[in-house]
């Protein structure tokens, strides 16, 4: 059984809240630590820090340790700040491992986060520093009623309103709770009073009618939708939908993707960068203008009781070596590119480091000549979800009603078909996601015009996505993990219970940081 399969079955069964549970104890979830910036007082005279990366995590990481007094350097493979935090836009070129290069011909204003799209509203870190380095925001759409979920296999393969699903399920829950209720099946758990009380309250979460049943008429097409909408004069009376039977609903399974919207990170607000998730990275970059050398891939890491020296190339160069030299080291490079460098560090951190891998993801972008999901089906905002392999098509909340163009993210794919996608080329990835797509929208190929995909473990500074810890590797590995080690400390996703996400980053750069310089200051005073 998939992981996400047992958590869709736990989040209908059991409720979002047990669905969280059972996320948080994969690590996959959980609340972020966020307390505020640190205050780091009597930070030690002329003490340096060289951080590693210029990610989300080693650039907070920069940020609060130069507030302090402490001299910092980050060493960044990449020519520009952010690291997955990061948005492809018309101009970008990215390649990737295995050579295939992409040019982003989006044209202006469109833009597809390869990496992180949505910032959940208790993420309180990472909103912090939008507020702070001056990141506008606007809502994320995660639920969006009118969008689809769908099933080849189910309905003849048409794709189904979420509304419609979403109705129809509660709707027959709700009577078959009622008819449960009024049958006394359930005297011995509930009171007479209380039965009266939930009799009523299904009435009303189910759209019942009168004799507590799931029926066509005003109350369940208030949910679901009309055949025909009410309007004005003569024209206006509605004519209501039929509720789909429960044996097909239960049989099509799309079902499975209501809970969704109810799990702890994509519960309504949820926010998203004005212009993209990379507006982030490019405000921190500028943030720490001078700070950051860009293009140095590191290739060694080694400390003794004094310091900590590390060794870089241009990155796409070879030949070229040159050192960097720090008091204390924050290192924040993911551990699939981590776990190749060498470094002396001890046996139980090294262990760590090699022991976790990473997920495997694919998003494919998709401009099209014209906004059709808004223009033809009323869709603004939100996500399909699908069983086939392309799994989510996002519509994107802003530029409502343009006349201009529009980028979709056209599939966004995890498990073994995110590695099916990966071993194609993009070109070979973009046809797909098209293929998939037009079983859905059947615009897609008339209207597209270009896309990008991008595969993680072919990106050159990840290798793949996000660090992905079992509960036997946490027990294991992971305090081990973010132990300082010497004079060398790691931070990022990798080293957080919220895997993913930008607050475990952020998170993670701050506790190191305090414990950094805790030690600095004991060091100098001694």
């Amino acid at each position: 059984m998939k992981r996400r399969d047992l958590l869709r079955m736990i989040g209908m069964s059991a409720g979002a809240a047990a669905m969280y549970q059972a996320m948080s104890s994969l690590g996959l979830a959980a609340e972020s630590s966020f307390k505020g910036s640190p205050t780091l007082q009597g930070a030690p005279g002329n003490t340096s820090v060289l951080i590693l990366g210029a990610g989300i995590a080693g650039m907070v990481a920069a940020y609060e340790l130069r507030q302090a007094g402490y001299k910092v350097q980050v060493l960044e493979y990449n020519q520009r700040a952010g690291g997955r935090n990061w948005s492809l836009r018309g101009g970008d070129r990215f390649t990737e491992l295995g050579g295939f290069s992409q040019h982003c011909q989006f044209d202006d204003g469109c833009y597809l986060n390869p990496g992180p799209w949505r910032l959940p509203y208790h993420h309180h870190g990472i909103l912090s520093y939008c507020k702070k380095l001056g990141v506008q925001l606007e809502p994320f759409v995660q639920v969006n009623h009118n969008a689809y979920v769908h099933s080849a296999s189910a309905f003849g393969g048409k794709p189904q309103r979420y509304r419609t699903i979403n109705t129809d399920y509660r709707g027959h829950v709700a009577e078959l709770l009622a008819k449960s209720t009024q049958q006394g099946k359930l005297d011995e758990t509930v009171s007479k009073e209380d039965q009266e009380k939930l009799l009523e309250s299904l009435r009303d979460w189910g759209a019942l009618d009168k004799n507590f049943a799931y029926s066509s008429g005003i109350a369940s097409s208030n949910r679901r939708g009309f055949d025909k909408d009410p309007g004005g004069g003569l024209s206006a009376r509605p004519v209501p939908s039929t509720p789909i039977a429960l044996d097909e609903l239960l049989g099509s399974r799309l079902w499975s993707a209501l809970s969704a919207g109810e799990i702890y990170e994509f519960q309504t607000s949820l926010f998203q960068p004005v212009g993209g998730m990379g507006r982030i990275g490019e405000a921190f970059g500028r943030a720490l203008d001078g700070v950051i050398r860009y293009g140095a891939k590191v290739t060694a890491i080694q400390q003794d009781a004094h310091g900590v020296s590390v060794s870089y190339e241009d990155a796409g160069k070879h030949g070229s070596t040159h050192k960097a030299h720090a008091d204390w080291c924050i290192c924040t490079i993911p551990l699939s590119i981590l776990s190749q460098i060498p470094m002396n560090v001890s046996a139980p951190m090294a262990a760590a480091i090699s022991a976790v891998p990473y997920a495997a993801s694919v998003k494919v972008g998709l401009q099209f000549k014209r906004r059709f999901w808004e223009e033809d089906e009323h869709i603004y905002g939100g996500i399909t979800y699908t069983d086939l392999p392309i799994a989510t098509i996002g519509y994107p909340s802003s530029g409502f009603h343009s006349s201009g163009k529009g980028v979709l993210l056209g599939a966004y794919i995890w498990g073994l078909n995110a590695f099916e996608f990966t071993a194609m080329t993009p070109a070979q990835r973009i046809q797909k996601a098209l293929e998939y797509g037009s079983q859905i929208h059947p615009q897609y190929h008339r209207e597209f015009e270009t896309g990008v995909a991008v595969g993680w473990h072919r990106s050159p500074f990840t290798m793949g996505c996000f660090g992905l810890w079992s509960d036997d590797t946490r027990a294991k590995h992971y305090d081990n993990l973010c132990q300082i080690d010497g004079r060398i400390a790691l931070a990022g996703e990798h080293a957080s219970y919220l895997p993913a996400w930008q607050e475990g980053a952020v998170t993670s750069a701050l506790d190191v940081i305090e414990r950094i310089h805790r030690r600095a200051v004991a060091e100098a005073r001694a």
